[in-house]
């Protein structure tokens, strides 16, 4: 639940935009199954990328780190090009997704 002195939802000490962005960059190193981690990981990396926005947006007012945010934003941008760029590659070579 957000405290009363923070209109944009955001909390003093969560950061989330870090958990969410690791999430979608660890799920390539940790299953092998990458057609399956592509769906996983674009989602995770997705929300990264939003909340990455807004804690930004509170650390002008010093309510969270910038560092995390700008982070957390870096890993869920790295996480969501791999999922598209992986997507992308699997529409062009139909038959690799059938191999698996």
């Amino acid at each position: 639940m957000a405290s009363a002195d923070a209109p944009d939802g955001t909390r003093e000490g969560t950061a989330l935009a870090v958990p969410f962005g690791g999430a979608s960059v660890a799920c390539w190193f940790c299953c092998p199954v990458w057609t399956v981690v592509c769906f996983l990981a674009l989602p995770l990396a997705l929300v990264g990328l939003v909340r990455a926005c807004v804690e930004y947006r509170a650390s002008a007012h010093g309510r969270t780190s910038r560092p995390h945010a700008v982070v957390g934003g870096a890993l869920s941008l790295l996480g969501a090009t791999a999922a598209i760029l992986y997507l992308v590659f699997l529409a062009t070579r139909p038959d690799l997704a059938l191999q698996e």
